[in-house]
């Protein structure tokens, strides 16, 4: 409540607890942007210098539905990461971002803007805080707890510092993971005919069917939320979508036959997979 004036306590108080008996957390819908969020070209943004202007495009990417795994609940990835705690919090940043000059630096805790401090043009512009946690409390379901409070937030390593981007930022990594297994443990310097079964195709995890196209093997990902399988489709990130074992047992075999390379996105449980393979 502290973002608002007296006379409207009342009022949002019974509105937000209304949320938090929900959703299990304030969000503070009635803020949330109707406009389209998106990374613009960073000259769109209203702000007096060039890194805050950068710095409004970042976090309306790292916001965009096509990008962020839960936009509504400001979650940008990996379940939790998440910008910031509620949408008054995303106004009041926009705020201090277009008044900041090149002397002043945004200091930020957890989703919560405490304002713009004296600095100096060669200063940070923002520094940000996330997830602070007293170590002897630091369990999950302590951190969930005071979460609900809006206390910390997991800002996960780009949702609460505004530079993610997306599943091509581990691609890298995990075709070397996946071309170092195949000579570790299969003997060989290509992975034609191999078959590369994982799962998850949220938040970062379009990298997986990605990098096994690469590297040119069978790859199946195991997703069990069709919209978040569906969106890695629409991207690209993997080429075919499969809703049926046995389709799958068949595709496979298939693709292992012509030493074919595809990824393909499995509307399933991996537990099942895995037994149906084994």
């Amino acid at each position: 409540m502290r973002y608002f004036p007296n006379d409207l306590h009342e009022l949002l108080s019974k509105e937000f607890y209304e949320e938090l008996k929900e959703y299990g957390h304030i969000y503070m819908y009635r803020f949330k942007p109707t406009y389209k969020i998106q990374a613009y070209h960073y000259e769109t943004y209203p702000a007096k210098t060039k890194d805050a202007k950068c710095l409004m495009h970042n976090i309306w990417n790292n916001l965009n539905p096509e990008v962020a795994q839960f936009p509504e609940e400001l979650i940008t990835y990996g379940g939790n990461g998440a910008v910031f705690q509620n949408w008054a919090q995303f106004h009041l940043t926009m705020y201090y971002l277009s008044n900041m000059s090149e002397e002043q630096t945004l200091v930020m805790a957890s989703g919560h803007p405490q304002g713009l401090y004296p600095s100096t043009p060669k200063d940070p512009r923002v520094v940000v805080t996330n997830g602070m946690m007293v170590p002897n409390y630091s369990s999950f379901d302590m951190f969930e707890k005071l979460y609900a409070m809006g206390n910390p937030m997991f800002g996960q390593m780009t949702a609460g510092s505004y530079c993610y981007i997306g599943s091509q930022g581990i691609v890298h990594g995990t075709t070397l993971t996946l071309l170092n297994a195949a000579r570790k443990y299969l003997g060989r310097n290509d992975m034609k005919g191999v078959v590369y079964v994982t799962s998850g195709l949220g938040g970062m995890s379009g990298a997986q069917p990605k990098a096994g196209d690469i590297c040119g093997c069978i790859s199946v990902t195991a997703e069990i939320v069709e919209s978040a399988l569906d969106k890695r489709v629409r991207q690209g990130w993997a080429k075919e979508k499969i809703t049926d074992m046995d389709k799958l047992v068949h595709r496979i075999k298939e693709a292992k036959k012509k030493e074919e390379a595809v990824s393909i996105a499995f509307l399933g449980n991996i537990v099942d997979v895995w037994e149906r393979l084994a």
